[in-house]
């Protein structure tokens, strides 16, 4: 273990194995810390975080801060839950939750660029990428390996799927289908994240299937309609589908819209 002695680590906190902790990072109560993590100079663990093994936290990023609620008790514990192999560049803030006992959840192998906010509440799923200046408000859930591009923000209680890819910029009020790129002004599905999905394996005759999927989901939701082959992908995409949405989920470029571009 390397720890700064100009760094202030609260004497409830717990550090695992061989972690190195820079000059004037803090290290607040009831933190735990995985083995081989590095906490680096002038970045701040907020009381009630526990990180898995193998983070980094890059120079005044800020893990566990309290919720941006107005509401919010602060003598509520509630907590913040990351995974392991991530990566926090330098100003990230992620928030705990607002809830008694309940966590804003961050999977494993997920790399956060520089500026990136994750509201309280939210739950994010692994090898997630966030690219400079990306924001998502409260109650967020994004499933495993989305792209978002620089400056894209995500209003509260949105849904993201698996492999799907936000272009940069993109202001995000419904939810985003697994599987698609979202883009444009109004934001619609353009088509899908092939290059996410090919990344994945996911081609040739296991591709098939999504595609006749989205041909579909262009003329309604009903994917049980269709004779679709029962592979994990569309298992994973009817079950998102026919899964409970607070926003409504974005619908698709017109094909005449498409043409013109």
């Amino acid at each position: 273990m390397e720890i700064h002695p100009t760094a202030e680590i609260a004497s409830t906190a717990k550090i695992g194995k061989d972690v190195k902790i820079g000059a004037y990072a803090v290290i607040e109560d009831h933190v735990e810390i995985g083995d081989n993590c590095l906490i680096d100079s002038h970045a701040f663990i907020r009381s009630y975080v526990k990180m898995g093994s193998n983070n980094v936290v890059h120079p005044y990023a800020v893990i566990g801060g309290l919720p941006q609620d107005i509401t919010f008790d602060i003598n509520l514990e509630t907590y913040t839950v990351i995974g392991n192999d991530n990566v926090f560049r330098e100003s990230c803030t992620i928030h705990r939750a607002t809830r008694e006992g309940e966590s804003t959840r961050i999977g494993s192998n997920c790399y956060f660029m520089t500026c990136i906010h994750v509201g309280h509440d939210c739950v994010i799923g692994n090898g997630c990428i966030f690219a400079s200046y990306t924001g998502l408000g409260g109650f967020v859930e994004v499933d495993d390996k989305v792209f978002f591009g620089a400056g894209a923000m995500v209003h509260q209680f949105v849904r993201i799927g698996s492999l799907a890819m936000l272009a940069g910029g993109t202001l995000i009020r419904k939810d985003v289908l697994p599987f698609a790129l979202v883009a444009g002004t109004p934001v619609r599905h353009y088509r899908l994240n092939l290059i996410g999905l090919r990344r994945e394996g996911i081609k040739g005759e296991r591709l098939k299937p999504i595609s006749e999927a989205f041909l579909s989901l262009r003329k309604s939701r009903d994917l049980a309609a269709l004779e679709l082959p029962q592979t994990p992908e569309i298992d994973y995409l009817q079950q998102w589908i026919s899964a409970p949405s607070k926003r409504g989920i974005y619908g698709f470029v017109s094909d005449k819209k498409k043409e013109e571009e």
